[in-house]
């Protein structure tokens, strides 16, 4: 009796000892192929990245042998991530990176992007359960080596590779077509020492799992799926979600102090701690209707908004000003729609984007808060279109987006509307220029080019983008899905080291 008690406490406790707690996004870790040398993966809650540790021959030939990190997913998703071998390593073609896998057997089918040891980056696939992998008939060899960040993306049958260097936009490598994968399958990161006597370890972090959408997707009709609050270190490129929410947030500010993020959710506006927590709705009176473009003064007393009021013509968006700590909004733009961008460095006027009259385009207008007719900066032609106008901190210029080149560019003006000077020339389409507090630099978002120029929907392959305003080359500092409510509206912190934004995607 007593051993059958032992034996009954033992098969009621398996299940305990079986389940695996979720390492980050990832619900399961697991050696597969059986190594002789066993791995693991852990993760770090703070800094939000990744340690992979593994062993195992190789993943070529028959079959398979690698420490593996992993979800099961079904139907369409890109997967995104930042990687590094940590040590000089034992052998070369010691591999992490990017996995999707049809089951957790050593033979199964695979498709897998790959970073090696010595540099060498592939995409590479067994087409078949137990099928031999060929070289070079089941590779893609990416025209450099060393990449930092890898890109996996599939779209039915088929799997799309992508690579950058840190600071580049990602390089499509290559894509193939894998007619048995099912449409549910394991996803994630994986590590390969391709020595069973060697266990090698990597970084990884900004590990993304996005869920793209039909490029006519209408969120306004269909719904929205799905937005994710993060901050991001625009040196060292490091990106931590600290909010989400299966509905539509946008457009965050970083407050004052520092300590919190303010973002527009719902009609209302929510402050939230840097670091995550509780959110905690601000008192904004009776303007129940606010959209994306809201912002702080440079003294850190005063909030604009832009709140909708019904009846009036363009939706009635309309710009506010009340107090940073809340209370009831004192009205600025009459006439509508109005949506706010910016404010003066002596904390007088506010910078806006309108459509007044029988004119069909938007121009930038300011106005001073306590009275006086609204400016026209800007006298656009049909068919173009500016937006996203704020100051430079030392109040000599205003920095915005316009389509006036036949591409959405950046510009700046002087605070009197002269003296346009174009700061970006790319095939891309580049919107809301926002300046750092000390004036060194500017972050924007920069759409593809196959987005209509005036244009700026959410859902898509966008990249977060830093220039100094000194001048020279934009580099790319964050590859995400996201567009209209990213980063719509000055998002720095106040020491001018991150910024915060909000990326789209749907579970």
């Amino acid at each position: 009796m007593k051993y059958l008690f032992i034996l009954l406490s033992l098969f009621l406790l398996e299940p305990a000892f079986s389940q695996q707690d979720t390492i980050g996004i990832f619900p399961s870790s697991k050696d597969i192929g059986n190594p002789k040398l066993a791995g693991s993966a852990s993760y770090d809650q703070d800094g939000q990245h990744y340690i992979l540790q593994g062993s195992g021959y190789n993943v070529w030939f028959e079959r398979d042998e690698f420490h593996y990190l992993f979800d099961k997913i079904e139907g369409d998703f890109i997967l995104t991530a930042n990687f590094e071998f940590i040590g000089e390593g034992t052998d070369p073609h010691r591999k992490v990176g990017l996995m999707i896998r049809d089951s957790e057997e050593d033979n199964a089918p695979h498709i897998s992007a790959a970073l090696h040891g010595d540099g060498l980056t592939v995409l590479q696939w067994r087409e078949l359960k137990g099928a031999f992998m060929r070289d070079p008939e089941d590779e893609i060899f990416s025209p450099k080596s060393h990449y930092g960040i890898l890109q996996l993306e599939r779209t039915g049958k088929e799997f799309t590779m992508r690579a950058a260097h840190v600071g580049e936009p990602l390089q499509l490598i290559g894509s193939h077509v894998m007619k048995t994968m099912g449409n549910s399958i394991l996803a994630g990161i994986f590590i390969n020492s391709h020595n069973e006597n060697v266990v090698e370890q990597a970084k990884v972090w900004n590990v993304r799992i996005d869920r793209p959408v039909a490029d006519n997707y209408n969120p306004g009709r269909e719904g929205y799926l799905g937005c994710r609050l993060e901050t991001m270190n625009v040196f060292t490129g490091i990106r931590k979600v600290i909010y989400e929410k299966e509905d539509r947030f946008e457009a965050p500010n970083w407050m004052p102090d520092g300590k919190k993020l303010l973002f527009n959710m719902d009609g209302a506006l929510f402050t939230i701690p840097v670091a995550g927590g509780e959110i905690e709705k601000l008192n904004t009176g009776f303007a129940d209707r606010n959209n994306n473009d809201h912002g702080i003064s440079f003294d850190g007393k005063l909030l604009a908004i832009s709140h909708h009021r019904q009846g009036f013509p363009g939706g009635g968006s309309t710009v506010y000003v009340l107090p940073l700590a809340g209370g009831e909004p004192k009205l600025i733009t009459e006439e509508t729609p109005s949506y706010w961008h910016g404010w003066s460095p002596d904390n007088k006027k506010v910078l806006y984007v309108g459509m007044r009259g029988e004119k069909k385009t938007y121009d930038i207008y300011q106005k001073n808060i306590y009275g006086g007719a609204e400016i026209a900066l800007t006298n656009t032609q049909p068919g173009e279109h500016v937006d996203g106008c704020e100051y430079s901190p030392d109040g000599k210029f205003i920095y915005y987006n316009g389509s006036q080149s036949g591409t959405m560019q950046l510009w700046r003006m002087k605070p009197d509307g002269s003296g346009n000077e174009q700061l970006t020339f790319d095939e891309k389409n580049d919107w809301f220029p926002h300046l750092s507090p000390d004036g060194k630099w500017i972050a924007f978002i920069s759409f593809p080019a196959e987005i209509p120029v005036n244009d700026h929907p959410s859902y898509k392959r966008v990249e977060l983008k830093l220039m100094p305003t000194s001048g020279g080359a934009p580099r790319t500092i964050a590859y995400l899905y996201g567009g209209q409510g990213t980063i719509n509206v000055p998002s720095w912190s106040p020491d001018s080291q991150s910024i915060s934004f909000v990326s789209n995607s749907g579970k």
